[in-house]
């Protein structure tokens, strides 16, 4: 399977800020959990891979490299939300909490 964000896999991600990066996550799991609201599985879906593959270019990212465990959690987390079994115990609202805090970050930064 290619890349969604072909563009951005060829090193453009990597010049944009940690908080971009994580605020162009968030918008990716906002839009994943908004689509499994309304009962729309396949759009949930692509908005889960599109978002886990950006955690992967961030994870890739050599200024990010003592965030590793963290988005490597983060990730694992997200597919247990929507793939597994749910183990975490997470939520909607605790998704959206810990994403969108980096959206507000980003903000802060411009």
């Amino acid at each position: 399977m290619g890349f969604e964000h072909k563009t951005l896999s060829e090193g453009r991600w990597n010049s944009f800020s940690f908080a971009f990066q994580m605020a162009n996550i968030a918008s990716e799991v906002s839009r994943s959990i908004n689509w499994r609201n309304k009962n729309d599985k396949k759009y949930s879906q692509l908005a889960l891979f599109r978002a886990l593959e950006l955690i992967d270019l961030t994870i890739t990212d050599p200024k990010n490299k003592k965030r590793v465990w963290e988005l490597a959690r983060a990730r694992e987390v997200l597919a247990d939300y929507f793939l597994g079994d749910q183990q975490y115990g997470s939520t909607d609202r605790n998704l959206l909490n810990y994403f969108e805090i980096f959206t507000f970050a980003n903000i802060a930064s411009l």
